[in-house]
């Protein structure tokens, strides 16, 4: 007979039956308003995240109809290279974004055919950004780590989205790779001045602190999570 485990919250699981995730659900803010277009971006977007990492996902990205895409990662994985990635992207249009860790039941297929405990928490929590009208909420399951993250998350989105197409394209490598002005000047083929400029008017500097204290405290509590949890 197969034996069960007790999760923090007292409820038994099977094992095989379900696993710790992160789900991740984006939507295009007014989509209402350009359907077509916003359909076609959640499509390429879908596509492009993907590609970036598929080692580290439990399912890979895929949309629903309209203007929703939805991810499936291991715990493991860095949740928010996925969203910079999108909010830094060249044709990004406003979006917005959850973050849920939890469990999500076995199976396989695209995220868009998965479910459990984190999809029905990022599904409620979509709703909230949208009544909050804040463009990134995040869960780690963690009351004290979840209590700073609600106050530090939307503030990196409103960093991010603050950013004209320029300051984006400069602010992608350092976000994402680490690059320096320096660097990024070459490879943009302009001046170091120029990025100097972008990189102050745009407050890259402050998006960087922001990214490295909201991951790690959401690891942080991921952690305390996955410790209760006993995987």
């Amino acid at each position: 007979m197969a034996t069960t485990q007790a999760g923090p919250e007292g409820r038994s699981r099977r094992p095989g039956t379900d696993e710790l995730g992160t789900v991740l659900v984006g939507d295009v803010v007014d989509s209402r308003f350009d359907l077509a277009g916003a359909s076609a971006w959640i499509r390429r977007l879908s596509a492009e995240l993907s590609a970036i990492a598929p080692r580290e996902q439990v399912a890979p990205f895929d949309f629903t109809q309209g203007d929703e895409v939805q991810g499936l990662l291991r715990p493991t994985a860095d949740p928010f290279r996925y969203v910079l990635e999108a909010a830094l992207h060249e044709a990004a249009p406003a979006m917005r974004w959850v973050i849920v860790a939890g469990r999500v039941e076995a199976g396989e297929g695209s995220a868009t055919r998965r479910t459990g405990e984190a999809f029905v928490a990022a599904r409620a929590l979509i709703g909230e950004a949208k009544r909050r009208h804040d463009g990134l909420l995040v869960l780690s399951g963690d009351p004290t780590a979840d209590a700073l993250l609600d106050d530090l998350a939307p503030v990196l989105a409103n960093s991010l989205a603050a950013m004209t197409a320029r300051q984006r394209l400069i602010a992608r490598p350092m976000l994402l790779e680490g690059s320096r002005q320096a660097d990024v000047a070459a490879r943009l083929g302009v001046s170091r001045a120029t990025v100097s400029v972008a990189y102050g008017r745009g407050r890259v500097r402050d998006a960087e602190r922001l990214v490295r204290a909201i991951r790690h405290i959401f690891q942080a509590g991921l952690a305390r999570r996955t410790e209760g949890y006993g995987w």
